[in-house]
């Protein structure tokens, strides 16, 4: 088992890794719409907020060689189901014909009062 860290990603704000990879998979802790830089949430539409939320989570990924074309598994937290169709056209368009298997799930508050978070699993390659 090996953490995995990307200094450009945003850091882990409890005790718990970005990532873990472990038997040829690759654990992504939720992501959520943080810009690296600010260590804030910015973005203020449930679009913006999962365009930011994938660009972070290929940042961890990345650290790996890996991209979203490898994700295998993610699961997407929503403050509001009602952004469900807004959220899944940008997560769509950012996964293209990859289809990934997915649950999603509305909750009651996020980190930072975001309005989304998406965990993932990855394979590796020599995995497949």
């Amino acid at each position: 088992m090996q953490i995995i860290h990307h200094p450009a990603a945003p850091a882990a704000v409890g005790p718990y890794a970005q990532a873990i990879e472990a038997n040829g998979f690759v654990f992504c802790s939720g992501q959520t719409p943080i810009v690296p830089a600010s260590g804030q949430v910015e973005a203020l539409t449930i679009e913006d907020q999962t365009r930011q939320v994938l660009d972070n989570l290929r940042t961890v990924l990345s650290a790996r060689s890996l991209s979203l074309a490898d994700i295998v598994k993610t699961t997407v937290f929503l403050k509001n189901f009602a952004d469900f169709s807004r959220m899944n056209a940008v997560y769509a368009a950012q996964f293209g014909e990859h289809r990934p298997a997915r649950s999603t799930v509305e909750v009651s508050r996020l980190p930072l009062d975001a309005l989304v978070e998406i965990e993932c699993v990855a394979v590796m390659p020599a995995a497949r």
